[in-house]
């Protein structure tokens, strides 16, 4: 009798933008895809779509996707859902480097071409990898670390305790106590647990070799054991001026564990799926606030700073005692005690995208909650070079004067990569930085 056989499992790839509609019509990458019946993949869906993460629904004729901030890629069944930011390459390194300190490594065996059709996800690998590799040529961290065993040949101390109990037993060995030098620390553990972890997640066959290859270096020598927050906040703890080189590294590990994003995998026990979605929201975000700090030198940028005292509960009308929360804008830029400038990074183009309503309550909020300037104003990424400011008045509703003003400010990725990378000087990043937080006020 001949052994079953079984079909190779197809994998469907898909390949979308970030912010982008993507409905089945015909002829299009949607159409004819649907979801298996499968309970588990359904609540994957339900989770993502309430999250706000990503959008998915079954039509007729295919799969509807609604992408938003989130960029990564997930596995669905026979289905592989890849989401890229719309900056990419060469450029996107640049400001990922830079938002998140990580050193301006060669990244060897890739090229230009290489690096503009590479996926987000597989850019944190590649760079991780740069970064182990660093770290090696260097020479990784060792550490002495106590051991107690039955030697033939004696080292360090006799454990005088030990042999006394055992006088009695005749044995050619004698018990010691020893601190061999060893690279299985902390440090390299997670170093490794981390290359382990991004093999799981890239798509492309040359760059998981290269992750495996890498881990052999490790293999023999490393304690077996599981990447987790906690094993990472271990690691965290062991970061000092002899081992700071080692923070790039556990930054990007971090990133892939999902730190500021969502790693299905690591999630919850329900949702065990293969697959890694990042927020660049927090990305954007992250980017902004160090260019501000960076070339602001003579203004203090204080990041999601609270407006305390603009709301509350007036206490003799609040019978459960509710605490209000307090809105809290990304940015704040005080210069001394005075506050100048209120900003908010929204990743979102609002030169090609409207401008949600919740977006523009907020703003105004923060605008009319100010004493003096009375303006708020919203950050945001485009890659359209004439995008400029919008302006929003907000007026006093009985007597039509001027009440507050929220901003729509572009900013450029693509001259920012350049000023970050390129040779500009210091006072152009200052002017930039300046224009961005302030306009053509300063």
């Amino acid at each position: 009798m001949s052994a079953p056989s079984f079909a190779p499992t197809v994998i469907r790839r898909i390949r979308i933008t970030e912010w982008e509609y993507y409905p089945p019509e015909q002829g299009s990458v949607m159409e004819g895809i649907f979801l298996s019946e499968d309970s588990h993949t359904r609540q994957v869906v339900e989770h993502l779509s309430n999250a706000g993460i990503l959008h998915i629904e079954e039509l007729r004729h295919g799969l509807r996707i609604r992408a938003t901030s989130w960029v990564g890629r997930i596995t669905l069944d026979n289905i592989e859902i890849t989401i890229e930011p719309k900056i990419l390459g060469l450029r996107l390194l640049t400001l990922v480097r830079y938002a998140y300190g990580l050193r301006n490594l060669d990244l060897h065996g890739v090229s230009s071409f290489d690096l503009s059709e590479m996926s987000f996800l597989d850019l944190l690998i590649h760079q991780l990898v740069a970064e182990v590799d660093e770290l090696t040529r260097r020479g990784l961290r060792r550490e002495y670390i106590r051991d107690d065993a039955d030697l033939t040949l004696p080292r360090g101390r006799i454990d005088i305790r030990r042999y006394a109990r055992d006088l009695g037993r005749v044995s050619t060995t004698l018990p010691c106590s020893f601190h061999p030098r060893t690279i299985d620390t902390t440090l390299n553990q997670t170093l490794y647990w981390g290359l382990r972890h991004g093999s799981k997640f890239t798509s492309d066959p040359t760059l998981r070799a290269t992750l495996m290859n890498r881990c052999l270096l490790f293999e023999e020598d490393i304690s077996s054991g599981r990447l987790n927050r906690r094993s990472l906040q271990m690691a965290r703890q062991n970061i000092t001026r002899l081992t700071a080189a080692y923070t790039p590294a556990l930054r990007l590990i971090e990133l892939l564990m999902g730190d500021e994003g969502v790693n299905l995998e690591e999630e919850t026990d329900s949702l065990n799926v293969p697959g890694f979605l990042f927020d660049m929201n927090r990305f954007f975000q992250a980017l902004l606030s160090r260019f501000l700090s960076d070339n602001l030198p003579e203004f203090i940028v204080m990041d999601e700073q609270i407006l305390r005292g603009m709301m509350t509960y007036d206490p003799l009308h609040n019978p459960q005692h509710k605490l209000m929360p307090a809105p809290r804008p990304d940015f704040v830029v005080m210069q001394g005690s005075k506050m100048v400038a209120v900003l908010d990074a929204k990743y979102r183009d609002l030169w090609e995208k409207p401008l949600p309503r919740e977006m523009l309550y907020q703003l105004a909020t923060y605008a009319l909650s100010q004493q003096e300037r009375r303006i708020a104003t919203i950050l945001y990424p485009t890659l359209n070079s004439s995008a400029s400011e919008v302006h929003i008045m907000l007026k006093d509703m009985v007597h039509g004067s001027h009440a507050g003003r929220v901003i729509l400010r572009p900013v450029n990725m693509n001259n920012l990569a350049d000023l970050i990378d390129g040779d500009r000087n210091e006072e152009e990043r200052r002017c930039h930085a300046k224009s961005l937080a302030f306009g053509s006020e300063r």
